[in-house]
């Protein structure tokens, strides 16, 4: 059993941006990032994988459905994933701390936002306003 999702999403006071870096998108978001002049937080959730809470605060945040943040590609079909999986938050969440590879990227957490920046112009509105 996994740790329950935080009582209350706190505000990201400094942006996380959950990045690969073999991925253009995530690195388009980056230099997005860098051209606005916004310091940020890399986590590399390949090397550094989100715990069950960090994905429910994302989860919590984000402005669209708890499945959008499962890649469904080849790695989804590969290891033989149930689709009913995605179909509760928690068992989203099991599926994304077994497998961080199918989390959606590039995922940038700012104010009480959560934004997967796919493609990285996603962010411009937020930087902007």
């Amino acid at each position: 059993m996994l740790p329950a999702a935080p009582a209350t999403a706190t505000p990201v006071q400094v942006p996380r941006i959950y990045h690969n870096p073999r991925c253009g998108k995530s690195r388009g978001a980056c230099e997005l990032l860098d051209a606005a002049g916004v310091a940020y937080e890399v986590v590399r959730y390949l090397d550094d994988p989100p715990s069950a809470c960090e994905l429910h605060e994302i989860i919590a945040k984000l402005d669209q459905p708890a499945d959008t943040l499962v890649r469904r590609e080849t790695h989804f079909r590969e290891p033989g994933i149930d689709p009913a999986r995605l179909e509760r938050t928690d068992s989203i969440v099991e599926l994304l701390v077994e497998h961080p590879r199918l989390l959606q990227r590039p995922i940038v957490l700012i104010e009480e936002r959560a934004i997967i920046a796919s493609p990285p112009e996603l962010l411009s509105e937020v930087l902007a306003g």
